[in-house]
């Protein structure tokens, strides 16, 4: 496949080979979404809900293996240990439950509504409000005004925000605790709740979903506090609070890494220059190690944004059949060991460089506030123009 080069040259450099000029990852690609959904097996796109089950059977399992195992041992030597494993586990039943909001799950509605409900409910999710909210998302994604995940945020909008609302967004480790504020917030400059059936989020004839969503999200919530009443805050707080903040926690990182990188730079784009399959070649594929198969493989995320019906265990073998058609279009990961801790430089890079994007320009790339510090909203907002 040819490699695309940047819009101008240097004079005197015409002749230079083409594999050795700068790829410029903006350039509208010489292929079509029609090409990667050719090159992508048939049986990839086969649903197995007796397969998806048992991934739900053995998650379930080991959710509640562990926490019988940490309260059976109560030591402190074991509890944090238990944090990480069973935040790990809550993280990989969101996944299930996204996978059900995508269709991906099985074919049957029904069933996918079910899965998706106990899932995510259990992890203080709404499913449905996420389910529409995470739609709009993949339907724009890489579109600077109307994606809704981690979207940049224009410059102005960011120039008027507050101080404590750039460090909720920009600063480790605030930024990796966003996950329930969005819920009930949504990012800085968009308004709704996905607890909210009136919510912008959402049209008249999904208000039932809505509802149906928060009402199970409520009597999870019930049900937490009540059974705090019965086995105390202590015990709440070790079995179910903390691995939840480490569920969100995951939630957070995989879903930023996804979306920004400054050693992979992405482009956004507005107007004419966005489409479908140029917004879905801007996310980029992450490696976790040993957490892969554990958390379904959400770090083949590529082919996962521009064919969402695939099921999760079907990605990998789908990237790889693309990655010919893609060339250069595709970031090869960077391979991890057992942990994933390369991914500790370009998560907290990230954070520090990519803070907004230009107001114009119908492809733009985050750009860096070199004001913008922790050290007192008086000296940010002095120092902000």
């Amino acid at each position: 496949m040819r490699s695309l080069t940047l819009p101008t040259e240097p004079e005197g450099e015409a002749g230079m080979e083409e594999e050795d000029r700068e790829f410029d990852p903006s350039m509208p690609p010489p292929f079509t979404l029609a090409d990667i959904r050719a090159a992508i097996p048939k049986h990839c796109w086969v649903k197995d809900p007796w397969k998806s089950m048992s991934f739900v059977a053995r998650d379930v399992a080991i959710v509640f293996g562990l926490a019988a195992a940490a309260a059976y041992v109560n030591s402190w030597f074991v509890w944090p240990l238990y944090w990480l494993a069973q935040g790990t586990m809550f993280w990989a039943l969101f996944v299930l439950g996204h996978d059900c909001g995508h269709g991906s799950f099985s074919n049957n509605k029904n069933l996918n509504n079910l899965v998706g409900h106990l899932t995510h409910s259990s992890i203080l999710v709404p499913y449905h409000g996420w389910r529409i909210s995470h739609r709009t998302h993949h339907q724009n994604h890489g579109h600077v005004e109307n994606d809704e995940s981690w979207h940049p945020i224009p410059e102005t909008t960011y120039r008027g925000m507050e101080f404590w609302s750039k460090t909720g967004r920009l600063s480790f480790p605030w930024a990796m605790l966003a996950y329930p504020f969005y819920l009930w917030t949504r990012s800085p400059g968009k308004s709704g709740s996905h607890f909210d059936p009136r919510s912008d989020l959402f049209v008249p004839n999904e208000a039932k979903d809505v509802m149906t969503s928060t009402a199970c999200w409520t009597a999870m919530l019930a049900t937490v506090v009540a059974l705090t009443f019965v086995v105390g805050p202590m015990w709440m707080l070790k079995l179910y609070v903390v691995p939840y903040w480490l569920n969100v926690i995951w939630l957070d990182v995989v879903t930023y890494l996804h979306h920004h990188g400054y050693d992979k730079k992405v482009p956004w784009y507005r107007g004419m220059e966005w489409n479908y399959m140029r917004g879905g070649l801007s996310t980029i594929d992450r490696d976790y190690g040993w957490f892969n198969n554990i958390h379904h493989d959400i770090g083949t995320h590529v082919v996962h944004h521009l064919f969402p019906q695939i099921p999760h265990y079907n990605l990998i073998e789908a990237t790889e059949a693309i990655k010919p058609v893609l060339g250069e279009y595709y970031r090869d990961p960077k391979k991890s060991g057992p942990i994933p801790i390369h991914l500790v430089e370009p998560l907290l890079t990230s954070l520090k460089q990519d803070h907004y994007v230009s107001d114009s320009g119908d492809i733009v790339f985050y750009q860096t506030d070199p004001t913008f510090s922790l050290s007192s909203p008086q000296h940010v907002s002095e120092r902000t123009p």
